[in-house]
């Protein structure tokens, strides 16, 4: 075996997403996995979700592959430094280089090639995957290799950059085959009564901001073309006859040319289905959403982060909060659901920028929301605005980027009050406006108890 891909995530270890049951297969690594096979290289994924830390084992010592690729992220790091530690036990795995990729690499290269790795793949993996499997078989110029990172005598080596893939149409499609997807259509069938594939149409993201890590796909955008993401659609349901996609995009309508060319091919080709997509709200009108529509749009996540325009700011999201709440209301006038993100914790956010949430909240009143108190991720604006003020972590090894805290406006714990506060706050008003007083006033007494202890706990 010349190249064993997987990324070290096991669903039985999330109790959240095991309660969520939405996950979707490592596109990533269909990615590159596709590349490879495209040019002949020996190439097979372990897809570790449904499976255990004893299956991978078992899997590595079977195909004993010149190269172990690891996608490195938040969630998987801690079992990534044990997969390694294994593979440098095993005496019969002497020969196996082990390669990391994914965006917590980028900023953490000495500290992860001390851990274990053998090399670091910086940014898109690709081309660079491809140029260090044939180097590696030829005894080649390990230095020649854009976008490597290794250390050599306890020199880290750093590479030149790997310019990013311009030209996105001549990637393959994910190789989806080599894993079993049916194992996430049935997770999601049993759990939700439908399921859904993952696409991914675009790499990069060119706005600014300032909590969002853009260490692999780079502040960029780049996009495949609408006649080959309708084929890879047409492909998905007839080999998969899923009932929904998810367009993980960063800003699925960035371009409306783009989205009024992928209508057309959808239409030309009679293709409708279900999918959700994440947007920004000043890249939304009433044409995008009647495109969007029609071609089977069920559900638009619009970034808003907060009700505050203090803090959006300070975000640099560029954006209006009553553009987005506006848009979020009149998806909805297309039958379009729509869901939105809130981030608590920002710095300087204060009590009033939380209720001004809660009021955007309240008057957009999306179909589904979700809220993650900030925490800053390193090579990100808001690492580099908050690494005087962060707490000390527990040993690399056995924390992560979510474990940082800092010196916020007000106490970590005011925040998860203030969770809870923002949560009762509009479900006590979506039941006021369905006439369920009896919830109304469940929710309405939560809140009030909830507000009191962030009061408390400021």
């Amino acid at each position: 075996m010349e190249v064993l891909l997987t990324h070290g995530y096991f669903i039985h270890e999330d109790p959240k997403e095991q309660e969520i049951m939405r996950p979707y297969p490592p596109l990533g690594l269909l990615y590159l996995a596709a590349y490879l096979r495209e040019r002949e290289v020996n190439v097979a994924v372990f897809d570790s979700t449904f499976s255990t830390f004893e299956a991978l084992k078992q899997d590595i010592l079977e195909k004993k592959p010149r190269i172990l690729a690891l996608y490195a992220n938040l969630m998987t790091k801690i079992n990534l430094i044990k997969i390694m530690r294994f593979v440098r036990s095993e005496e019969s795995l002497k020969e196996t280089k082990i390669v990391l990729g994914g965006p917590d690499v980028t900023y953490n290269q000495e500290k992860y090639l001390k851990a274990g790795a053998d090399f670091l793949i910086i940014g898109e993996g690709e081309q660079t995957i491809f140029e260090l499997n044939q180097a590696l078989k030829s005894n080649g110029n390990l230095h020649e290799v854009e976008g490597l990172v290794f250390l050599q005598s306890d020199e880290l080596i750093v590479n030149s950059p790997r310019v990013k893939i311009k030209k996105t149409d001549e990637l393959p499609v994910p190789a989806r085959d080599l894993i079993d997807l049916n194992l996430y259509l049935n997770r999601w069938k049993l759990r939700h009564g439908f399921n859904a594939v993952s696409v991914s149409t675009q790499r990069g993201c060119p706005y600014t901001c300032q909590w969002c890590s853009t260490a692999v796909y780079g502040q960029s955008y780049r996009r495949r073309s609408a006649s080959l993401v309708a084929d890879e659609v047409e492909s998905i349901i007839r080999d998969y006859n899923p009932d929904s996609l998810w367009f993980v995009d960063d800003v699925f309508t960035v371009s409306h040319k783009w989205i009024s060319e992928l209508h057309e091919e959808f239409t030309n080709r009679n293709i409708k289905i279900a999918f959700e997509c994440i947007t920004r709200a000043e890249r939304l009108n009433d044409e995008v959403l009647q495109q969007l529509s029609e071609m089977g749009c069920s559900k638009i996540w619009i970034g808003a982060e907060s009700g505050s325009q203090k803090i959006i700011d300070e975000m640099d999201r560029r954006v209006d909060v009553q553009v987005v709440r506006d848009q979020i209301i009149r998806a909805r006038d297309f039958g379009i659901e729509a869901g939105t993100f809130i981030m608590v914790g920002y710095p300087n956010e204060t009590i009033e920028d939380i209720e001004e949430t809660v009021h955007h909240l309240k008057v957009s009143n999306p179909d589904q929301f979700t809220i993650t108190v900030a925490y800053p991720i390193a090579g990100t604006g808001l690492y580099e605005q908050v690494k005087g003020k962060m707490k000390p972590l527990p040993d690399w090894e056995n924390s992560t980027d979510r474990d940082i805290d800092f010196e916020r406006t007000y106490s970590r714990r005011f925040y998860d009050h203030a969770v809870r506060y923002i949560v009762n706050s509009v479900n006590a008003n979506k039941s006021w406006d369905n006439r369920d007083f009896l919830n109304w006033m469940k929710q309405k007494i939560k809140s009030i108890l909830a507000k009191g202890a962030m009061v408390l706990n400021k």
